[in-house]
């Protein structure tokens, strides 16, 4: 079954949070509120469909004026049944397209545990750049910061 990437719908919300909490048990899973919230701000937010179902999804704040643009990955998350399929990787792509789309470094932070999501980072060009002590709650997880530098297009 092929998967397709396509922006994020406010129908698909209760969907996203529905996997947060899946994905993100012992932490502090977001709301469908929370999800709507990103995308009245504007944020680019991407779902990954399944036929019609939401299999998975991504959001990308950019911010800064031209020259000095920066991009944060607020979040990546697949559901399991759909994991290692190369989903993720297919966000993460989508999402750095944007951020190379106006030049923008981009930067995340991911669980120091997480050795699966820290190697695809790297494989895309990210770098650890700090440390983020109990980072996450209420686990109290540490989480690397990492950044990966803006690509800009060269003109003759």
């Amino acid at each position: 079954m092929s998967v397709r990437i396509a922006p994020l719908q406010r129908a698909d919300l209760r969907r996203c949070a529905e996997l947060e909490r899946i994905l993100f048990a012992g932490e502090d899973p977001w709301s469908e509120s929370a999800f709507a919230s990103e995308l009245d701000w504007g944020h680019y937010y991407l779902g990954a469909y399944a036929d019609e179902l939401l299999v998975g999804y991504a959001g990308l704040s950019v911010a800064g004026p031209p020259g000095d643009t920066e991009a944060s990955v607020h979040t990546i998350g697949v559901d399991p049944v759909w994991h290692r399929k190369g989903i993720g990787r297919e966000l993460l792509r989508a999402l750095l397209a944007r951020a190379d789309e106006v030049a923008a470094q981009v930067f995340l932070e991911v669980r120091t545990d997480n050795a699966g999501a820290i190697a695809l980072y790297q494989a895309h060009g990210f770098t650890t750049v700090g440390l983020r002590r109990r980072y996450y709650q209420p686990s109290g997880a540490d989480a690397y910061t990492m950044a990966r530098p803006a690509r800009v297009e060269e003109t003759t």
